[in-house]
């Protein structure tokens, strides 16, 4: 009979986590990170279920005969953006599947 109770235990745990994880995806739309390259004349904002909510480009930065240099600053700008939302996303998703106490798994 115990192990039936650890076993309802479990099913619960694995439940609620399931809502927290639903619960926090959701959220990762509403979460923003940031990132700037060029000494700020680029910059991104990115929400953290990975989608580019806006670039700014200070008109500094626009040299028609070095187009190349603003392209690399808007790609390192949305490559740091991005990685900063995943970890951002990872560690609140981390977080709550880290609170699923399995003995044996963890």
């Amino acid at each position: 009979m115990a192990q039936h109770l650890d076993m309802d235990s479990l099913l619960e745990q694995a439940r609620a986590m399931q809502d927290q994880l639903v619960n926090a995806e959701g959220g990762l739309k509403d979460q923003e990170v940031s990132a700037s390259a060029g000494g700020g004349t680029v910059k991104v904002v990115a929400t953290c279920d990975m989608r580019i909510k806006s670039i700014a480009i200070d008109p500094s930065a626009v040299d028609p005969d070095d187009v190349e240099l603003l392209q690399d600053m808007i790609m390192a700008a949305v490559n740091e953006a991005l990685t900063s939302a995943e970890d951002a996303a990872s560690q609140q998703l981390g977080n709550i599947a880290g609170g699923l106490n399995i003995p044996g798994l963890f």
